[in-house]
């Protein structure tokens, strides 16, 4: 035997595992349909939670624990990550409404966690997501909550403070960002530089690395990166910073990538929606504590956690509307609201809080 024939013998064994997977995903997609109609049957004219964020928790972190390789364990998650969506969407199309304009990175978030067979609904603010998800125009939102360099996202945190939706789901995405020229500026140079857009955000995770290359430069601060990148492609004066999405939607080049300072520079989002999650088995939980104006408030709400060996995976302080020197505590703990153990320490909390607001229980990111 020569090489071309068993190359011949190999390509003919691909193309019959092709076959039996575009089988075996049309028999899945059927099956989402079935569950579909079985839902649609028993509804008795109640409205219908197609998507359950608990359940695709479960099935992406089974795909992970029973993958043999080679393919990596969170590659694999990922294409079953788009089936599902795909199926998803036979049964439901998901309208989503993420922190805009096309090409952020908040949309990059929305397309990681529920697949390319959504619904994006771009919007201009994170108010904007939330009301939008309030009003029932989209079933979902996300918006970012926190950044490994540059900490909270303040208005998302504020924004729970009068807000009735839950929180569903998290994402976890690496930041890359990239220093962006127009084709012009590439191939005459770029001495005619004197600007470069970006997020507030982006320009001080970039700050050292502007510092060191590009310090004559007069950083401006606009509402998105892809606004930075849109500005900077119709001006001969001007970079921007941003990512590889919006490079490619308004046609920049990279003339420097992955420019942040920190290299593991790492941004979480919140999905929000009107519904509860149940519990996946491996979960977060969110409150809002609003303490009394005296001395300890801090530590007899977070006695509790202590004696009962809940572990706190983060704590961020608000200032409060209800009045001067008032705050609110953003905790997040690991375990579901569900669970026997977390009825008792959230019962000691309220006692120790002036106001106690659960915010959600939903699974940990899985990708």
């Amino acid at each position: 035997m020569n090489e071309e024939k068993e190359l011949g013998l190999l390509r003919d064994k691909i193309d019959s595992l092709d076959q039996q997977i575009q089988q075996l995903i049309n028999d899945r997609a059927n099956c989402a349909k079935q569950v579909a109609d079985v839902k649609q049957k028993y509804a008795q004219g109640e409205k219908i939670q197609f998507y359950r964020p608990e359940r695709e928790a479960q099935v992406l972190r089974k795909v992970m624990d029973r993958n043999k390789g080679p393919i990596a364990n969170e590659d694999m998650a990922r294409i079953f990550r788009e089936i599902m969506s795909m199926c998803l969407a036979l049964e439901e199309p998901l309208k989503v409404a993420f922190l805009g304009p096309q090409g952020t990175f908040t949309q990059a978030a929305t397309l990681k966690h529920f697949g390319h067979s959504v619904m994006c609904e771009s919007q201009v603010s994170i108010g904007d997501v939330f009301r939008e998800v309030e009003s029932g125009a989209v079933q979902y939102g996300v918006v970012p909550v926190e950044n490994s360099t540059e900490g909270v996202v303040t208005h998302t945190l504020d924004s729970f403070t009068q807000s009735p939706l839950q929180i569903c789901g998290e994402v976890a995405l690496r930041i890359h960002h990239h220093f962006l020229l127009k084709d012009e500026l590439n191939q005459e140079g770029v001495g005619k530089l004197n600007k470069v857009y970006s997020h507030p955000q982006s320009l001080a995770q970039c700050r050292q690395w502007l510092d060191t290359h590009w310090s004559q430069l007069e950083r401006i601060p606009v509402s998105s990166n892809a606004e930075a990148a849109k500005r900077a492609s119709q001006e001969n004066n001007a970079a921007a910073i941003a990512g590889d999405a919006a490079a490619q939607l308004y046609g920049m080049n990279i003339q420097s990538n992955s420019i942040e300072d920190m290299p593991d520079n790492t941004t979480r989002f919140l999905i929000i929606g009107r519904k509860k999650t149940g519990a996946s088995g491996s979960d977060k939980t969110s409150i809002m504590v609003s303490s009394r104006n005296q001395s300890g408030a801090l530590y007899q709400v977070l006695e509790p956690f202590h004696k009962a060996s809940v572990s706190l995976t983060r704590i961020e302080t608000r200032p409060s509307r209800n009045g001067a020197w008032n705050y609110n505590f953003f905790i997040d703990f690991e375990g579901h609201v569900e669970d026997a153990s977390m009825s008792k320490v959230l019962e000691e909390v309220g006692e120790a809080a002036s106001e106690l607001k659960l915010l959600g229980s939903y699974p940990k990111a899985v990708l």
